[in-house]
């Protein structure tokens, strides 16, 4: 079956960097586009950034496109977030998700599996 597993997760200081990854399995993962979200507590589930099949394409939310940075190694089934500059405001639970096709996508109804996400707490 469809697995995801997030790592890399932790507490940081602000100005920090960590990156996250997100182990797939039980399916053709250089076929689908890939996706990172996070939640704060009391706050909808938000888009961070996305990419596509190939990893030729991604999508970042506009408020973290110049920290964070999406990637994928096809060859070893993994998607990557590395967060650079990190924020207090930027403590979540960060989770990964698959696309339903291999475009990459923003809204989390687009996205069909998901891990069990991943905390990120950045202290001041």
């Amino acid at each position: 079956q469809v697995q995801l597993v997030e790592s890399g997760g932790g507490l940081v200081q602000a100005g920090g960097s960590l990156r996250l990854s997100c182990a797939a399995s039980g399916f053709a993962f250089s076929s689908y586009a890939m996706g990172w979200f996070r939640q704060a507590p009391g706050k909808e589930r938000e888009f961070v950034a996305a990419i596509n099949f190939s990893g030729r394409s991604t999508k970042s939310a506009d408020s973290m496109k110049e920290r964070f940075t999406i990637s994928r190694d096809n060859g070893k089934n993994t998607v990557y977030l590395q967060m650079n500059s990190l924020k207090p405001e930027d403590t979540a639970v960060y989770y990964c998700a698959r696309g339903r096709g291999s475009t990459s996508t923003v809204p989390p109804t687009t996205y069909v599996y998901w891990g069990q996400g991943t905390q990120v707490t950045v202290s001041s």
